[in-house]
């Protein structure tokens, strides 16, 4: 499930980065840069159908974040260091014999 709503809110924000940029400026319309505007988004231009895209996809992408939050915040047992054994209790030291008296 986590993998696939990541998936979703990736693909959600590559599309409203998109949607984003080919919305037009304040001073700049779509069809200097890509030819005429109605050719390709209607008689209408993009302003209803890219602003409805728009909004759609902003919401898709509070949904997912806040999902996103919600899974990562209740995830369970997902420690990386589950799987590793914990070493060997160490061996006692090894006691050497006492050493000789000093002589004078």
């Amino acid at each position: 499930m986590y993998a696939f709503v990541i998936t979703i809110h990736v693909v959600t924000c590559i599309l409203l980065v998109l949607i984003v940029l080919l919305q037009k400026g304040k001073g700049a319309e779509v069809g200097a840069v890509f030819g005429s505007s109605e050719a390709m988004f209607g008689s209408a231009g993009p302003a209803s159908f890219l602003h409805k895209l728009t909004t759609v996809l902003a919401a898709v992408f509070m949904v997912t974040s806040i999902t996103l939050t919600y899974l990562a915040a209740h995830r369970v047992g997902g420690s990386v260091m589950e799987k590793v054994k914990a070493p060997a209790a160490p061996a006692s030291p090894v006691e050497h014999p006492a050493a000789p008296p000093a002589t004078k």
